[in-house]
Formats: C-alpha cells, structure tokens, sequence
C-alpha cells in the first residue's frame, strides 16, 4: 500500500510536483498559505488541510517545497508545525533551498522526535517541475533515501545522494553558483555581440553549437532575447540562495570571488524592481550598465 504524502508548498514548483504524485496514484494531503492554490490541488484530488500539523498529523511522508531557511523552520518547527505531530515513523523530506545549517537544524530537531529526515532540494526550474524532470540532491541516511526514492522518481530524473543531513544543500548552493554564472556569462556575451551591432539570436544560435553550450542557454536563451522574462525561477529567489551561498562560503573560510560578483548583479537586479522576474532577467543589468539592449523585443516589467 502507498504511503499517505503530506505536501505543504503549492507554488511555481510545488504545484506541479504534487500535481505529479497524484497522477501516479499516492493520497495527497496539502497545504499552502495561499487558499487558491490549495483549491487548486484540491480539484485534482488532493484532500486539504489547515495547517503544516494538519498535514503531517495525516501523513506518512510529509513533503515541503517553501522558499527560504525561516520558511522551512516555521514548517517544520513551528507552534503549527510538523513538529507537532512528530511520532515515530514519520518520514521529512524537504525539497526547499535553504541554508546547510538549517537543514541541519532541522533534521537534528525532528529526529529527536522520532522523524526521519532528508533535505533534498532540486534543480531545474518550473520546467523541470512541469516535466517532472528535475535533478535532486539529498542528504541524510542513504537506506531513508533508498525508501523514499520512488516518491522523488514521480518528480525527478536525477537522485542523487550527497552526504549527511545539509549535504544536499551544500550541492544546491554549488549548482546555484554553476547557474547563476551561466546566467550572467550568457548576459555578457549577448550583450557585447549586440553593442558591436550583430543580432542577439544569431549569437545564440552559433554560441549554443560549440563548447559554449549550456542548459541555460538552451531552455532561457530564447526567451531572453525575446524579453520574455516570464518566471520558471523568480530572481529574488537566486538572490536568496547567493546569500546563502556566501554565508556557507564565510563558515568554511572558502573563496568565492565571481559568486561574490554575481551576488552584487544579482542585488542591482533587486534594487531595480526586478526581483519577481526570472533570474535571466540578470541581462537588464548587464544592459544597463552597457547603455545597450541585447533584446529584440522589450518586456516592459524588465524596464
């Protein structure tokens, strides 16, 4: 018999990822500050609950997907929290992007009630959420990760175990190190080839057929010329995580000097009202500071 999954957490990702764990058959009790889209999950099968301890107390897995370190603390160890309703037994997993020492925190906290628990956040962005696609980096104990496992594969393609309890986090901070300067390497060069006058898309086409190539160019490259900056990863949330990529590099004496770089982009980005944009939306910046637009169409949002 499938496990009862908590889920608490219904937006750009966790929408479609509890959207996914129903289509493949698991009872799926939600929650979300957001009424609609507790509705939402609600028309498609999920049953709903009034708090975090709502849905653990009637879990057996209990799932969160929220979007920073005092978020998953109020989840999980809140008045109202999953903590509440810890029992032996009850399984944690929570697939947020926080700090390695909240996590830690956390799971430390839980498993003195009983709770086992993985941080696993995931790469990929609300395409790889849709497509149930995204790669997924988890830490704590291995045998909890192999019971787990055919819940993520509902979600992911890519499960991999990091380390101990915060190790998934310290792999989330390095893949969001790895984005975030692809994101601004492809910013530049867009920028530069438009400044000398040659058209963005011709760059991206002949840059996304060599050893520039990534992921990133390939799924926002078109769109980033086209300015459309519709989020699939708000860019307030990559802010967000280059902060928690600079505390972690603070506490383990760890010298980051171009993340240190992206992080002030990513704070010009933020302070120039762009933070619920998507995290390509760095380019404006780029822009910006260019006197140049590397956009054959302007979105007007980007300014």
């Amino acid at each position: 018999m499938k496990p009862v999954i908590g889920f608490i957490g219904l937006g750009i990702m966790g929408r479609h990822m509890s959207a996914h764990l129903l289509q493949a058959g698991y009872a799926l009790v939600v929650y979300d500050l957001n009424p609609e889209a507790v509705a939402n999950a609600a028309a498609l099968g999920a049953s709903a609950a009034d708090s975090c301890f709502g849905v653990a107390r009637r879990a057996d897995v209990v799932i969160s997907m929220v979007p920073d370190s005092p978020d998953v603390e109020q989840v999980a160890l809140g008045e109202t929290g999953v903590i509440r309703a810890a029992r032996p037994g009850l399984i944690y997993v929570d697939m947020s992007s926080i700090a390695p020492q909240t996590a830690i925190k956390v799971a430390q906290a839980l498993e003195a009630e009983g709770v086992r628990c993985l941080d696993a956040p995931v790469s990929g962005g609300e395409t790889g959420a849709k497509n149930a696609t995204l790669s997924i980096m988890v830490g704590g104990a291995a045998d909890l990760l192999d019971e787990v496992r055919p819940i993520l594969q509902c979600v992911g393609t890519t499960i991999t175990h990091c380390g101990p309890s915060g190790a998934g986090q310290v792999v989330k901070a390095c893949n969001q190190i790895q984005v975030a300067l692809n994101l601004i390497g492809m910013a530049e060069a867009l920028v530069l080839g438009a400044k000398a006058g040659v058209d963005p898309a011709i760059i991206l086409q002949v840059l996304g057929g060599g050893y520039a190539q990534t992921r990133v160019m390939d799924v926002r490259g078109p769109r980033v010329v086209k300015g459309d900056f519709e989020p699939g990863f708000k860019s307030r949330f990559h802010y967000k995580d280059l902060n928690i990529i600079m505390e972690t590099a603070r506490a383990h004496n760890a010298v980051l000097p171009a993340s240190a770089l992206a992080h002030q982009l990513f704070n010009a980005l933020l302070a120039a009202g762009r933070g619920e944009l998507d995290h390509s939306a760095v380019i404006t910046v780029i822009e910006d500071l260019s006197h140049a637009q590397a956009r054959t169409k302007i979105n007007a949002k980007a300014g």
